[in-house]
């Protein structure tokens, strides 16, 4: 499985100085639209951030954001042409390629996960490790979703077969929230601000950590490039303009996370992604910085551990030979920093 060769990655202030400006005389472009898979997700915040930094503006892009509540249901819109772009986890392009679909991330915002399994306190007492997860319900996003690839591994990892266990679709936000306060589950998976408000408020516990590299490598075995900007492979072979611009207005955006404090950040936030903790918000975000790429570029090896992940407990994705290469590229990284 030969990847396409991996530059040297850029610092950030590298990045900036790389002349990731508009381009001169941009023009309108034809509407450009982007599913978010929870466009509130710390994990997915490049996607506003873009929008609020005035980046896409200034590319001559016209994007309109758009969000589902599962990145599957992303997916799913992006392979039948509703939209041009869909920011949601990366291995989605890896399960879907053993699908017959092909689709690449051509910009990448976090170097691993961001999501976190909880437990909820209840449970907590007699639920220590994946281990404990026999007999139990665990909440995900959605059937099909990057969460539920997660946990599967996860439990898989600890000795719990599938049919030991029940996965309960219960989205994030607040719809996770309550399935904890309910007891509709005993765990899940999600990502911050959910997480430090359910910390916060002493309903649940953290059972596993991935939004940090060491998290990460610990129970994953390496770094898990996941938050990215995907698009169908047709579409970018067809608008290479278009998608130059994009993976520069991304690779600005990690380039001004990186040069920017928690706090200046929720600046440029919708208020209703806080509502009235801000402190909590801020302290959700000081928790994550980490966990984002300086550049925008798919981190080396990143792609090898997801598929290792897949083919461990996915029979399609293990049975065919996955051509990475065609996962991902940072070809309109490179373009754009020329």
């Amino acid at each position: 499985m030969a990847l396409r060769p991996v530059r040297s990655l850029l610092s950030a202030a590298a990045v900036a100085a790389c002349a990731l400006a508009p381009l001169a005389g941009a023009q309108a472009a034809e509407p450009i639209t982007i599913m978010v898979g929870g466009i509130n997700k710390i994990i997915y915040l490049p996607a506003k951030l873009a929008e609020s930094l005035g980046y896409f503006k200034d590319e001559g892009l016209t994007v309109e954001l758009q969000s589902q509540p599962a990145g599957v249901d992303a997916e799913n819109q992006l392979i039948a042409g509703a939209v041009q772009a869909v920011v949601g986890f990366y291995d989605h392009t890896i399960d879907l390629q053993s699908k017959g679909k092909e689709l690449e991330a051509i910009a990448v915002f976090c170097k691993v996960p961001g999501e976190v399994e909880l437990v909820s306190a209840k449970a907590a007492p007699s639920f220590k490790t994946m281990a404990d997860a026999k007999g139990k319900t665990l909440g995900v996003t959605g059937l099909g979703s990057s969460t539920d690839f997660l946990t599967r591994y996860l439990a898989d990892r600890q000795g719990v077969a599938s049919k030991d266990y029940t996965l309960l679709p219960v989205g994030a936000g607040n719809t996770f929230i309550a399935a904890i306060k309910q007891d509709r589950i005993q765990a899940g998976m999600t990502t911050e601000p959910t997480v430090s408000e359910l910390l916060k408020t002493g309903e649940a516990k953290v059972l596993v950590d991935l939004r940090t590299e060491e998290g990460s490598k610990a129970a994953l075995g390496g770094l898990y490039p996941a938050a990215s900007l995907y698009v169908q492979n047709a579409w970018a072979d067809s608008h290479k303009a278009e998608a130059t611009k994009l993976a520069r207005a991304f690779a600005r955006t990690m380039a001004w996370i990186h040069t920017h404090s928690a706090e200046d950040i929720a600046e440029k936030m919708p208020k209703d992604y806080y509502g009235a903790d801000k402190a909590l918000y801020v302290n959700a975000l000081k928790a994550s910085l980490p966990m984002y790429t300086t550049d925008a570029r798919m981190p080396a090896g990143g792609p090898e551990t997801v598929l290792k992940v897949l083919a461990s407990y996915k029979p399609l994705v293990k049975s065919k030979n996955i051509d990475l290469s065609k996962t991902y590229t940072n070809a309109f990284i490179d373009a754009a920093a020329k």
